[in-house]
């Protein structure tokens, strides 16, 4: 009698075992939120940015904060941080400065922010799609320069978010 006790207690554990390790498989994809269920607020915090071979002058890496839009709660605000070193007061980067105020809105799975270097006018546009398999994490898209000093026929530049631990 306790030999099958003893074997369907040992049936019993396995057969849990076997049903976490499937849970436990099958969570990751659950918990990760699809691009287009997103909300702002998921991206509040800091984002390491490269740009793939930007503007004269401007670096290819930056950080950005993002955080709640201080008007409207379901938008976001931030700031943009680059290194111009010797570039800074340049003329072919007039229109940008070290750190550029960012104001924008997650919609459907897209990242569209605007960039203002002056808190007066737009001097770049963000336009970007959460990477797939990312949960959010890294965006992909491509940055425009709307500045004063940029060219009429000013090229996008790709770039790519990261989200800094």
């Amino acid at each position: 009698m306790t030999s099958n006790f003893f074997r369907f207690a040992l049936l019993l554990i396995a057969a849990c075992t076997l049903s976490t390790v499937t849970i436990a498989q099958t969570t990751p994809d659950a918990a990760c939120p699809a691009a287009a269920d997103m909300k702002a607020a998921q991206l509040y915090g800091l984002w390491a940015v490269r740009f793939s071979k930007p503007p004269a002058g401007l670096p290819e890496r930056a950080t950005m904060l993002l955080e709640r839009h201080a008007e409207f709660a379901e938008s976001l605000a931030g700031i943009v941080s680059r290194d111009l070193g010797a570039a800074a007061g340049s003329k072919a980067i007039a229109g940008h400065a070290a750190k550029a105020a960012l104001a924008g809105d997650l919609e459907g799975g897209m990242l569209l922010l605007d960039e203002s270097s002056d808190n007066i006018s737009i001097t770049g546009t963000w336009n970007g799609e959460m990477v797939e398999g990312s949960c959010g994490k890294a965006f992909k898209g491509s940055w425009k320069d709307t500045s004063s000093s940029a060219p009429d026929n000013a090229p996008d530049v790709p770039f790519m978010l990261t989200r800094l631990p």
